[in-house]
């Protein structure tokens, strides 16, 4: 072989090479999972929480976003549900409390395979009547360096309340103007068509249009589990998927695997 042809064979196997490194640095996914845990109970009201972090370990998330949490409630038998259920799939955990429960607390939890850099636990309003409620964030590093935003929430359950509206639009009024990739994940109770999902709209892009169904677990009937994010240039969605315990929860799991966009 004569140098010049060694020379371009050898200069197009390192173009080639650096292409594929460069493809493959781009290629940043997120494996996002949005839980309502009910209390830890599981729906036989065993407290068997190695079910629970079963369905959360067969989706192998990053982040996971749990609603019903109880941290050392008379009624979830002093669980720190959060710290239990981070210590069974091996995630950092965090609890963001909504308000003081039976000797206790109740609200939200984050786990998270990523360091966390900073966390924020936001009240949402509600009506004197309703449960306090609230949306809990972190800022995480991903592996590439990237920093994003992850917000769980739980808006309030009651049918005819006006308080999801305002709940909506107080989350719009907080997180939108975050710097960072956003995602929010979280049980909305609202369907697909209501008005809380149309306000989240304006500024937030959910996973799946096509609105998998989440409740109940034993024949989910209605969407009201949900993972959104934004802005809408800077993730795709990969896929999404539904997994239904009726014995771990009431609610359905749902996964969302997003890239995001350099």
């Amino acid at each position: 072989m004569t140098k010049p042809v060694l020379f371009i064979l050898t200069l197009f196997l390192t173009i080639n090479t650096l292409t594929a490194q460069n493809t493959t640095e781009e290629v940043i996914t997120v494996r996002v999972l949005t839980f309502n845990i009910l209390h830890g109970a599981t729906t036989k009201g065993n407290f068997d929480l190695d079910k629970i972090a079963s369905v959360i370990q067969k989706t192998n998330p990053d982040l996971v976003a749990m609603q019903e949490v109880d941290f050392k409630t008379k009624r979830a038998h002093n669980y720190d549900l959060v710290t239990e259920l981070g210590w069974r799939t091996k995630m950092a955990p965090l609890f963001g409390i909504a308000m003081p429960y039976d000797g206790g607390g109740y609200g939200e939890g984050i786990l998270t395979k990523m360091p966390i850099l900073s966390s924020r636990n936001v009240t949402l309003p509600h009506s004197p009547e309703n449960e306090p409620r609230a949306a809990l964030e972190v800022l995480v590093q991903l592996e590439s360096g990237d920093t994003i935003s992850f917000i769980g929430t739980h808006l309030e359950h009651q049918e005819t309340s006006t308080d999801r509206i305002d709940q909506v639009k107080t989350i719009n009024e907080t997180f939108v103007s975050c710097k960072y990739p956003s995602i929010l994940a979280g049980d909305l109770n609202a369907t697909p068509d209501s008005e809380p999902i149309s306000i989240l709209k304006k500024y937030w892009t959910v996973s799946d249009p096509k609105g998998v169904l989440t409740y109940p677990s034993n024949d989910p009937e209605i969407k009201i589990d949900y993972i959104f994010f934004r802005p809408a240039e800077k993730w795709q969605v990969i896929e999404t998927k539904v997994f239904c315990d009726e014995i771990a929860s009431d609610h359905c799991a749902v996964l969302s695997v997003l890239k995001l966009v350099k």
